[in-house]
């Protein structure tokens, strides 16, 4: 992967954007769903992950493992936010719990991985990731609640 060309504005809004836009589809669908993690959250983690990638390619001589590395820190780092959109409450008592924001946690790590794709410049890649997403999040969703319904 060639470092990206800082004087490229072209490439370079193009991939802000599209980080932002396959962000704002995940985000969209969650904020439909009325969960914490909204549009607004899933578009700046997709940018951010975007803009960590893009600035690593455009610094390093080495860029492919310098990418590399700082990719390792986003999936690290998402983990953290993920986190904190999955809470346990207690039903009836303090052994009995109940875990509620896996599927927000697991969407804001994927927007993150979108943004990554984005801002290597995986076009393709971004956009088919997004489909894929928001399949899962509103096909798979269906199923799942009519498989609970029938057991």
């Amino acid at each position: 992967m060639p470092p990206l060309d800082p004087t490229d504005w072209f490439s370079t809004l193009a991939r802000l954007s599209l980080a932002l836009f396959v962000g704002g589809l995940v985000g969209l669908e969650r904020q439909i769903d009325r969960k914490p993690a909204g549009l607004r959250t899933h578009m700046l983690v997709s940018l951010g992950a975007s803009l960590f990638v893009m600035t690593g390619l455009q610094l390093s001589p080495n860029a492919l493992e310098n990418t590399s590395r700082i990719i390792q820190g986003i999936v690290s780092g998402i983990g953290f936010l993920g986190a904190g959109e999955i809470f346990a409450k207690s039903r009836t008592t303090p052994d009995e719990v109940k875990i509620q924001g896996l599927t927000s946690a697991a969407a804001i790590w994927v927007s993150a991985s979108l943004g990554v794709a984005a801002g290597c410049g995986l076009w393709f890649m971004a956009l088919s990731g997004a489909i894929a997403t928001i399949f899962v999040l509103l096909v798979i969703k269906r199923t799942e609640k009519k498989l609970d319904r029938n057991s």
